[in-house]
């Protein structure tokens, strides 16, 4: 079955060895996209035959239903990274299918600030604007200049603004508002060249200050992210346990200033949490998870929590996906139980999964 000239979609294609959790079944179409020229065609071709479209980057924050997925899978995996100098900063245009990570490695080494703690985040860049990635003190919302997207409405490509983008945290209009409207594929990004290394969460200042760099450089700041990541099991890694896994499978849940109250006042001891903007409390679902009963390591069968971090869900030999779904929602009924707080998964589940009972 020919898609233009230079696509081919193929049917029937396993999800599993797309994504990091290696589970799911097959697609009932799929097109591997090396070109932005693809994905536009891709979407033309699902569009005239009523063919629902799903995108997939790297599969390392979806959960993909084994009874398969009833639609067009469009591969995203386009190249390309350029840049131009404007004023006292640069402006960098990454293709979405491109490794997250080699992004910051190509940033750090070019000493381009503004990236540097996202290191070693599994995915591709089109995902990046979709879940406003963060981590230890940096969001991708604090660097985005544009994404550039392909309209589903109207098939024009556009290149939205990051007021038009509803950047929240772990979230965007990508992903809540609008989540089938549009196809990430290019984000731009503005960097500092020679800029200071962004040091504001105390994990990281601590881990740097154990190596003694009170003025750390851009590659010593990516350096300790990469080791502190990877004492989690944060960092894909073949030989790895935990390796099977989306990372965090929770996000942290912010909550009213007085149920934050109410919460370290029941617990009676020192419970993590960060005051926000709108007066609202982070808390840190790690900790609501273990204090409501939870270990690293502890096993349901053959899915578990990572023995290193309980917000992994790890994925054993013989793991099929509703059992990793069965055992988020123990994970999530647990906490909203013991602490009345509901804790929203990150990673994407695909099918006819769901955390609802």
């Amino acid at each position: 079955m020919g898609l233009a000239r230079a696509v081919e979609v193929a049917e029937r294609v396993s999800i599993s060895s797309y994504t990091t959790m290696g589970l799911g079944g097959p697609a009932r179409f799929f097109v591997h996209a090396r070109y932005d020229a693809d994905v536009r065609a891709a979407w033309a071709w699902a569009r005239e035959r009523g063919v629902a479209l799903r995108v997939l980057g790297g599969g390392s924050n979806v959960v993909a239903d084994e009874a398969g997925i009833d639609a067009l899978v469009v591969h995203v995996d386009t190249r390309g990274i350029e840049w131009r100098e404007v004023a006292d900063a640069v402006e960098v245009t990454v293709a979405a299918g491109e490794p997250w990570d080699d992004l910051v490695r190509c940033a750090v080494a070019r000493e381009w600030a503004g990236l540097e703690c996202l290191s070693g985040i599994p995915g591709r860049v089109g995902a990046t604007p979709i879940q406003n990635v963060g981590a230890y003190g940096q969001e991708v919302s604090d660097t985005i200049t544009a994404v550039h997207a392909l309209d589903r409405t109207t098939g024009e490509t556009v290149s939205l603004p990051p007021s038009d983008c509803g950047f929240g945290y772990r979230d965007s209009r990508f992903k809540t508002a609008a989540p089938d409207r549009w196809i990430v594929i290019g984000v731009t990004y503005r960097l500092q060249p020679m800029g200071k290394p962004t040091v504001k969460y105390d994990e990281l200042a601590r881990h740097l200050a154990a190596r003694g760099l009170t003025t750390p450089k851009l590659s010593e700041v990516r350096e300790s992210v990469l080791e502190i990541r990877r004492a989690k099991s944060m960092v894909l890694d073949a030989a790895d346990p935990n390796r099977r896994s989306c990372g965090s499978f929770f996000m942290n849940p912010i909550v009213h200033a007085a149920h934050a109250r109410q919460i370290a006042m029941r617990i009676g001891t020192g419970m993590p949490h960060w005051a926000q903007p709108d007066g609202r409390v982070k808390l840190s679902a790690a900790w609501l998870i273990e204090h409501a009963g939870f270990t690293k390591g502890e096993r349901a069968g053959t899915v578990g929590l990572s023995s290193r971090h309980t917000l992994a869900i790890v994925c054993h030999d013989g793991a099929r996906p509703r059992d990793v779904v069965a055992f988020a929602r123990r994970i999530r009924d647990a906490v909203a139980e013991r602490f009345d707080v509901r804790l929203d998964p990150e990673p994407v589940l695909w099918g006819e999964l769901s955390l609802e009972n």
